[in-house]
């Protein structure tokens, strides 16, 4: 009975912090636009954040990074704000600021005193939907993408091997292309491109504003009302299905890039999860993989790390497992290691797959799925100390079309799994067929060549 005490704990825990929190509510602004309020006073800050339903997902072909442009072009000024002013006015009162863009999403946002959430409110609803910059400053900035480009992709051998894992992955899926965009298509970008993008997507019913931490529910729907009610509503452009056709046989990268070490990457094609409301075919099976993958890399001593990395027949210096649980697009289980010294990468790929396999032939443990299991538990707990965490996990789960309370869902499901879910889903998901495996062959580096100094005016 002892070894289940801890995760007892943690569920009163997590029941105990579940009542005393005040209720997140959602309202629908007359113009479309989405509003989610979640109380917490445990001190005296406030997290504003403005999420939109777009992407690189959203971008076609010869555009890509568009959408990671255009959220740096957001800083550069509007009717009444010039070039950086935004970023200067929000440290003024007292708050940090910054935004992100994924495949899936553009997000923004300022943490700051609670008393000052009227202030970011209006600089923000004023950037939304009045976003105006010169062609000079797109010149400029445009310059300092592809700096960041260079920097966190073309400098880094492991980035660029994804980079060409997923182009390689992905046929029709818009998830081929990189978020931070091809370099050729950042070198031929207009400031029309950004502009145009912009038009397209910044859209009051494509966005939802996360307000979180010491506020009053009706005062902040009385100030959305107020600053962001008054946006005009338009239609969002249809989105036509690009589908992922299925694949039909193993595919192999062999990528050559200066590096000191070897690296091998094993992307598998899964079933994501697609709703916590409605049963979909393959929900099971992604909440089962996404144990699966816990089970492999989910602890200090899980099994890759004690098959792989230790002892004195060790053959990785590191290996991980990761599965895409939920997005926009298709998704992918991951297995990845760096080979030992005297190992190569096709060792430590065998290795890899070894450990899917017996899984497959001899399943899990109860011990092994209650560990995962506490950490998740313990992991909803421990979020609710981050204001900004809770805030950008609603807006995540806005994104993905999830309810409110999805957290909680998803833990209720996660816990569910069986061992015998996760046996299955070893035995079905890990053939040659949904498989392509990346390698990375070492080159030698160039010592003349010294550290990148990062890019001005970077946005994260």
């Amino acid at each position: 009975m002892t070894r289940f005490l801890p995760l007892l704990c943690l569920l009163l825990g997590l029941a105990a912090v579940a009542q005393t929190t005040p209720k997140v509510q959602q309202f629908i602004l007359a113009n479309g636009m989405t509003l989610i309020v979640k109380p917490d006073r445990r001190a005296p800050t406030a997290v504003h954040m403005l999420w939109v339903r777009v992407g690189s997902m959203d971008e076609v072909d010869g555009s890509s990074g568009v959408a990671h442009v255009l959220e740096h072009m957001m800083f550069k000024g509007t009717q009444t704000l010039k070039p950086g002013e935004f970023s200067r006015r929000v440290a003024a009162l007292g708050g940090r600021e910054n935004a992100f863009t994924g495949k899936d999403y553009t997000g923004y946002y300022q943490q700051m005193p609670a008393g000052r959430l009227e202030d970011v409110m209006k600089l923000e609803a004023e950037r939304f939907t009045g976003n105006q910059w010169s062609d000079e400053e797109f010149k400029k900035e445009i310059e300092v993408v592809k700096e960041e480009r260079r920097l966190r992709t073309d400098d880094s051998p492991h980035a660029l091997l994804h980079e060409t894992l997923n182009a390689v992955v992905f046929v029709a899926s818009p998830y081929r292309r990189p978020v931070i965009g091809w370099m050729s298509d950042l070198d031929a970008m207009t400031a029309a491109d950004a502009r145009e993008f912009y038009q397209r997507w910044y859209i009051p019913a494509n966005a939802v504003v996360v307000v979180a931490g010491d506020v009053d529910v009706a005062q902040a729907r009385q100030l959305a009302e107020k600053y962001y009610g008054s946006i005009s509503a338009r239609a969002v452009p249809a989105r036509k299905p690009r589908n992922e056709p299925a694949q039909t046989g193993l595919r192999r990268i062999d990528f050559k890039a200066p590096a000191e070490q070897a690296y091998v990457s094993l992307a598998f094609k899964v079933p994501g999860l697609q709703s916590l409301e409605t049963p979909q075919a393959g929900d099971d099976d992604a909440l089962a993989l996404t144990v699966l993958a816990a089970v492999l890399d989910g602890y200090n001593g899980a099994r890759l790390e004690r098959a792989l990395t230790q002892g004195p027949d060790r053959v990785a210096d590191s290996a991980g497992a990761a599965n895409g649980l939920m997005g926009r697009g298709p998704q992918l289980f991951i297995l990845d290691g760096v080979p030992a010294q005297g190992k190569t990468a096709e060792q430590v790929e065998q290795a890899l797959r070894e450990q899917v396999t017996r899984v497959a032939r001899d399943g899990v443990t109860e011990t092994e799925l209650n560990r995962v299991k506490t950490q998740w538990v313990a992991s909803e707990v421990y979020k609710r100390d981050s204001v900004f965490s809770q805030a950008r996990e609603l807006g995540s789960h806005w994104i993905q079309g999830l309810p409110l309370d999805a957290d909680e869902r998803l833990i209720a499901r996660l816990r569910a799994v069986t061992a015998g879910q996760v046996k299955a889903v070893a035995t079905k998901y890990f053939g040659d067929d949904q498989l392509t495996v990346a390698i990375l062959r070492p080159q030698p580096l160039d010592k003349a060549r010294g550290p990148r100094v990062p890019a001005t005016g970077a946005r994260h």
